[in-house]
């Protein structure tokens, strides 16, 4: 068949998926206006229903621009969500909670089952000096950005000098957050590996670990500048450890159970998954021990004292798909555009400026690491996606400080938005250039990719 023959059937498919999709549209909007009443389990089913299928389709339809599938999950998500077409309710998107839930323990599990030891030790320099620049640099330049954009902030204009450095260092911790889940559903479509991919993988998942640890050490600190008449404590300091050593030993006891299962049943492992998303995050959080990280270090027990760590992979992988389009669909619904078209010249400037910060630590880092030149050019890249992990701290924050809570979070809310739609898009950019997505190749030969 001639080319020309494939480019008119790739016209016609697109136009007849575009149909597909204007009339799932239009039937939503009707349905929605013509019975305003459906919510609860109904509401809930249809909903999943919509968002798997809108976000499956315009995926479809912005592959030829070369987007990443999560943006066409995401703005699916955004355009039937709550503050735009109103065909998913918000009570839709909070009943779908416990299913990000889900999403993100695969997600969680997936990635601690990519960090390989022989991996880690062959990139050990170049995390290791990533982690040190990356958090270090990035937490000192993004406080001192939002010190010096005092002015543009309202709920920090009025702040006495100290409290506006106490809540600046809490900017700059959220700053250092990363998406797994954004990573992982790039990777995921692309099929990639090599350095590039080694590298990214390896420090952000290693990096929640770091932002656990850096979050309560600073909550610990600006205590006493957010709220007089607070000290610091010992005590706060072992809870940080009690947190960090209990997820691990967690982590580490649900990845042995998981090896057994694997090993000596091996059978009806995403009723096993639902489980662990649904019922095991839960109990986890009561324990007051970070469930994200009990799953990475499960998925990392199963990879590398096991030999069932592809066979666990094979699995989620399975479920892959669907748990992308959920997660990021709902995401897009949960994102709020009147709010994000009223502060994005902040949320902007805020993302510009990590983003900055980012590609200069990287730099930095990869000259003290001595990284190949590929890797200096493009690390930055798959570190600037923010999704689920920020929004949850930003409101854990918001909740402790209610003085300055809800502006900080809706600003939060608005960075955060811009970073789920540019970051995918970068990195999957990044990996092309680089010749390591699947199809790729011949990126491999551009001078500029190495330069």
């Amino acid at each position: 068949m001639s080319a020309a023959a494939h480019a008119k059937k790739g016209i016609a498919a697109r136009l007849a998926e575009a149909a597909v999709l204007a009339a799932l549209f239009a039937l939503m909007y009707g349905v929605t206006r013509l019975f305003p009443g459906i919510h609860g389990g109904i509401g809930t089913i249809a909903a999943v229903g919509f968002l798997l299928l809108a976000g499956t389709l315009t995926c479809s339809l912005l592959e030829p621009f070369g987007l990443p599938h999560l943006t066409g999950y995401l703005l699916a998500g955004v355009v039937a969500g709550p503050h735009l077409l109103s065909l998913v309710d918000h009570q839709a998107v909070v009943d779908l909670t416990p299913v990000n839930g889900l999403a993100l323990s695969l997600i969680a599990l997936a990635g601690g089952a990519e960090l390989r030891l022989p991996m880690l030790r062959q990139n050990l320099r170049s995390l290791s000096w990533a982690t040190l620049v990356q958090n270090s640099l990035g937490l000192a330049l993004v406080t001192a950005v939002f010190v010096a954009a005092r002015p543009l902030v309202a709920f920090a204009r009025d702040l006495p000098t100290a409290a506006l450095v106490g809540v600046a260092l809490l900017w700059g911790v959220l700053a250092l957050t990363r998406s797994p889940s954004a990573v992982m559903g790039v990777l995921a479509q692309t099929r990639a590996s090599g350095p590039l991919t080694n590298f990214t993988v390896g420090f952000v998942m290693t990096s929640d670990v770091v932002v656990v640890v850096v979050l309560a050490l600073v909550l610990t600190l600006v205590r006493p500048l957010l709220e007089p008449g607070a000290v610091l404590s010992a005590a706060a300091f072992g809870a940080v450890g009690h947190e960090l050593l209990g997820s691990i030993s967690v982590g580490t006891t649900l990845g042995l159970v998981l090896v057994a299962y694997l090993r000596f049943v091996g059978k009806a492992l995403v009723l096993v998954f639902i489980a662990f998303g649904l019922v095991l995050t839960e109990v986890i959080a009561y324990l007051r021990f970070d469930w994200l990280l009990v799953f990475l270090v499960a998925g990392f027990v199963v990879q590398n004292l096991s030999r069932q760590g592809e066979k666990l992979l094979h699995a989620i992988e399975g479920t892959g798909e669907v748990v992308y389009v959920i997660f990021f669909a709902t995401a897009g619904a949960h994102l709020d555009v009147p709010l994000l078209r009223e502060l994005w010249p902040v949320a902007l400037l805020f993302f510009v400026a990590r983003a900055l910060v980012t590609a200069l630590s990287a730099r930095l880092s990869g000259r003290l690491s001595d990284d190949p030149p590929l890797l200096r050019r493009w690390g930055w890249a798959g570190l600037l996606s923010q999704a689920g992990i920020t929004l949850g701290i930003a409101a854990s924050i918001a909740r402790e400080f209610p003085s300055f809570g809800p502006g900080f979070g809706a600003l939060a809310l608005a960075s955060v938005g811009l970073a789920e739609l540019v970051g995918p898009i970068l990195f999957k950019v990044a990996l092309e250039r680089a010749g390591e997505a699947r199809g790729g190749e011949a990126a491999a030969a551009d001078p500029g990719a190495a330069g």
